[in-house]
């Protein structure tokens, strides 16, 4: 090659290397650590169930959609080849080859079919290629094809005297390369030249396809070449210098008519069926390495990339294309426009434009270095709101028409075509078209606050300040001063946002989406909109009018959501994206959407920007697959957690109460990941919250029959079946049956048992509350009695005192009486000289002394005082004279001799003769007190 073509292809790599303005399908990168195994991935494959089967240098790659899982080859070589037939994957490696399949389990089981043969392979032999014809499995070495009967599992083997590069599969031809020597095919078990043709005989072929009944020849170093009849043609394409002056290792033929061809260097080229590069892939634009050993292009039209080191995928047919600014030439965009044939982006950088479609670099626009805040498109003008004042914009030029710092926003005002207002960091302000030329015309005094967002609606001004409230502003009629001002402060909100929509005002911040009501003058929930986000997804109330389509977009934390232009008619409708906010990268609360075209879409990121054909969004069917089920546990290790077949119903001991579940959806898109709900029925009967964990473990289960049910969703649609596994879990031993007729039998005794315990016990307690209450009786009785004996012993006191009261007065009367007679008859006969004239009334008187009369009245009280003192004398001193008893009565008195002396009318010294007569009779000593002894008695 010259030197002028080599600048060229230099030059044309360069450009299709660099293209920043390039928009490219969503990729998705896995790198080692990801899949965990090995680097190098040498083919793909996908089965009947979607799944996506790798060759790695560790082993077997298997990839459901939610998680890797690595075989380990069966000698622990490289595996070189790997393909799907049916429901085996079979494989190739260093002298081995055979094929997986699925167990009981869900994992794979391999199984030889070199072994049979195991002697005829030869040294060091590594199988490269697989491919299948009818009942036919070919197996490709270096140095030999092995054509295997998978029905008799006969084996035929070819033989090549130089090196064979790969196999390919043409129709119901396998074709092959002889290096050297040419195109052969198998024909009847044996190898047959088909072309030797110079430009294929050395340069080694990466693959053959159907072209219009002919032969499509891709070579490593050459690009493409056409063999019909026996003749060879280079395939003049718009790629074909590109071709040959970079190393091929891979290519194949895309169901849509196109190529993808795989590079040694250069990342991937996808060209068209014309030859035309639609675009280059490398390291620059997001892959994660620029050596493509293998290409594979999946059932929904994926294609997936085996590298050198790790594993992508490509959403070729994804309606969404992603600007990925990996430079950070354009930063984050904050606003787009189209004006003209040009595209618009205002970022952080300042403005950038493009036409819209050209694949050519976005160019910044002089002068407007700095934060653009927006971008509005008013009666044919574009006016670009940023940090450093106002912007008109022509083309690539930009005339400032207002230098006040800090613009957030441009808006019309009613009915006045040549007056637009201004929102600011400190205000309102006027613009004024003069001359066809627009101007700053003056401030609007009243009004210092932040007008980020303000729409102008009927009578009124509504500026939203997110921390303060809504603003209702009303004007004086010249634009220039604050007449009258509201604040709403019940609505405010971070990232809420205000915006006209038919017109109706329109605000929305996390409670929902609210219109305003005149009549009420406030804001009311609007039912229909408020569907358009939960609370809980509620990320920013920023809503987009497309002035080009009459979309209404909302942006929440699962979804971008829009009202199409028709919805609220007679059926009004909401249409959600389901792109999440973790994975559009936006810029919460300054979201932006602009119609590229009445399909396409573009919004802004915090890196460059993506579009969205809202129209390419096809719901296909699909079912979620239970992957595998597992023992589990916190205390059973990871190589204890033993697989369960989850084909049959589970029948576990108590002990194995803990099971770890792992499920999927063999979807492959970067952007739109399934979510998955399950329930256990027979213990959480309702589903659970949707989320992106594709495993879900259970931990100490009680004893039961359950059945574990889980569901997924991508966007809004369903997953066709729900599915499910049921076990049961035993009750220990002591719960078993038999233990529990036990128990109840040990129930029913004990509660027998405890019945007669309670009687026994109760009656001993009833007897002993009988016994108490006799003694309380009892004792109440002889209280009461004693109470009755103290009474009566009271009375009889009191009589006894009473008594003896009247036996001292009888007695003192006595005395006193005895006493009186006696002076009387001592005065009579001292007095008297006559003693014979007194000698009768003396005689009378001593009569009267002698008289027992007073004795017997005497007698009489001191019984009733004392009866029994009279008794218990006699009985112990029979031998008493009544005057002896009577001087005993009058001692029991306790009265002396001297009172004692009249009542036997003698003297005190004769009452002491008695006393002692009356000692001498009743034998008492000495030193015995005779008066002592009777008042004992």
């Amino acid at each position: 090659m010259n030197k002028l073509g080599h600048i060229l292809f230099i030059i044309t790599l360069t450009l299709c290397s660099i293209g920043v303005s390039q928009e490219l399908s969503p990729i998705q990168n896995f790198s080692p650590s990801a899949y965990g195994s090995e680097s190098q991935n040498w083919a793909i494959t996908q089965s009947v169930d979607k799944t996506i089967y790798v060759a790695n240098n560790n082993g077997l790659l298997e990839f459901n959609g939610a998680s890797w899982t690595l075989y380990a080859s069966p000698n622990e070589s490289i595996i070189r080849s790997v393909k799907a037939i049916g429901s085996r994957i079979y494989t190739g490696s260093y002298k081995e080859f055979g094929y997986w399949q699925k167990g009981a389990l869900g994992t794979l089981e391999y199984t030889s079919l070199s072994a049979v043969i195991n002697d005829k392979l030869l040294q060091d032999e590594e199988f490269w290629g697989i491919l299948e014809l009818g009942e036919f499995v070919v197996f490709q070495s270096h140095n030999r094809i092995y054509v295997l009967n998978i029905e008799d599992h006969s084996v035929n083997i070819i033989d090549s005297d130089s090196f064979l590069p790969k196999i390919f599969r043409v129709g119901q031809t396998i074709y092959f390369q002889k290096m050297g020597q040419g195109i052969f095919k198998i024909e009847n078990g044996r190898d047959e030249l088909v072309h030797d043709l110079t430009p294929i005989r050395d340069d080694e072929i990466i693959n053959i396809f159907q072209e219009e009944g002919n032969l499509l020849v891709l070579t490593k170093q050459n690009g493409f070449y056409t063999i019909q009849n026996s003749s060879i043609e280079k395939w003049e394409i718009e790629a074909s210098e590109l071709l040959s002056e970079i190393s091929l290792y891979s290519g194949i033929k895309l169901k849509g008519g196109g190529f993808a061809l795989g590079t040694i260097s250069h990342g991937l080229f996808l060209i068209d069926g014309k030859g035309k590069i639609i675009e280059q892939i490398n390291q620059v634009k997001s892959l994660q390495n620029n050596t493509v050993l293998s290409l594979y292009e999946d059932i929904d039209d994926n294609i997936w990339l085996g590298l050198d080191v790790g594993i992508s995928y490509i959403n070729s047919g994804s309606p969404f294309r992603i600007y990925s600014d990996s430079k950070g030439l354009l930063g984050s965009v904050y606003a787009s426009a189209l004006k003209e044939g040009n595209l618009y982006l205002g970022t952080n950088h300042g403005l950038f434009y493009k036409k819209v479609n050209e694949e050519s670099d976005f160019k910044f626009i002089e002068g407007t270095q700095g934060q653009v805040w927006s971008l509005e498109v008013i009666a044919g003008n574009l006016f670009c709101s940023h940090h450093t004042g106002t912007y008109v914009v022509e083309n690539d030029k930009v005339k400032r028409i207002s230098d006040v710092q800090g613009t957030w926003k441009v808006g019309e005002i009613i009915d006045h075509p040549n007056l637009l207002l201004q929102g600011n960091y400190d205000g309102l302000y006027v613009l004024e078209k003069f001359n066809d030329t627009w101007q700053l015309r003056n401030k609007i005094e009243g009004f210092e606050h932040s007008a980020r967002y303000f729409e102008v609606f009927k009578k009124g001004i509504f500026v939203n300040h997110e921390y303060k409230g809504v603003f209702k502003l009303q004007l004086d009629e010249t634009f220039s001063r604050l007449k009258t001002l509201e604040i709403d402060t019940l609505i405010k909100g971070s990232n809420s946002g205000i915006v006209k929509y038919r017109g109706d005002l329109l605000y929305a911040y996390k409670k929902g989406v609210f219109k305003y009501d005149w009549n009420q003058n406030k804001f009311t929930k609007d039912t229909f909109l408020s569907n358009l986000y939960t609370e809980e997804e509620y990320v920013s109330g920023k809503m987009v009018l497309d002035q080009s389509n009459g979309h209404l977009w909302t942006f929440s934390n699962s979804n971008i959501g829009f009202v199409p232009a028709g919805g609220l008619g007679s059926t009004p409708s909401i249409r959600q994206i389901p792109l999440t906010e973790d994975m559009r990268n936006g810029i919460i609360g300054y979201e932006s959407a602009t119609a590229l075209n009445k399909d396409t879409y573009i919004f802004g990121a915090r890196s460059g920007y993506f579009t969205i054909n809202i129209h390419n969004f096809q719901d296909s069917e699909f079912n979620v697959n239970i992957a595998t089920i597992k023992k589990a546990g916190k205390n059973r290790s990871e190589t204890e957690k033993s697989l369960l077949n989850k084909n049959l119903d589970g029948d576990f001991h108590n002990t194995e109460n803990s099971l770890e579940f792992s499920y999927y959806v063999p979807t492959y898109n970067k952007y739109i990941k399934p979510q998955y709900q399950y329930m256990m029925e027979g213990i959480y009967p309702n589903w659970s919250d949707w989320t992106r964990d594709s495993s879900v473990a259970f931990e100490n289960l009680p004893p039961g029959e359950y059945n574990f049910k889980v569901r997924a969703k991508i966007g809004e649609e369903i997953s066709n079946n729900i599915a499910s596994y049921s076990f049961k879990i035993a009750r220990p031993w002591y719960g078993s049956n038999l233990f529990l007729i036990i128990y109840l039998i040990v129930v029913i005794l004990g509660s027998i048992a405890i019945h007669n315990a309670y009687r026994r016990h109760y009656h001993k307690r009833q007897q002993k509350l009988i016994e108490k209450n006799q003694r309380e009786m009892a004792l109440a009785k002889a209280k009461n009695d004693k109470e009755i004996i103290k009474l009566k012993n009271q009375q009889l006191k009191e009589e006894f005192k009473s008594k003896s009261n009247e036996l001292a007065a009888s007695t003192m009367s006595i005395i006193k009486k005895n006493e009186l007679l006696t002076r009387v008859k001592e005065q009579l006969a001292a007095s008297m000289e006559n003693k014979e004239s007194v000698k009768s009334i003396i005689g009378i008187i001593d009569k009267n002394l002698k008289q027992n009369d007073d004795w017997e009245l005497f007698k009489e009280a001191f019984n009733n005082a004392d009866r029994k003192f009279l008794k218990k004398l006699k009985n112990a001193h029979p031998n008493l004279s009544p005057n002896d008893i009577r001087l005993c009565a009058y001692l029991r008195l306790n009265l002396s001799s001297k009172e004692i002396a009249p009542m036997f009318n003698i003297s005190p010294r004769s009452v002491e003769i008695k006393r002692y007569r009356l000692r001498k009779k009743m034998n008492l000593s000495h030193d015995d007190n005779l008066v002592d002894y009777i008042l004992k008695l």
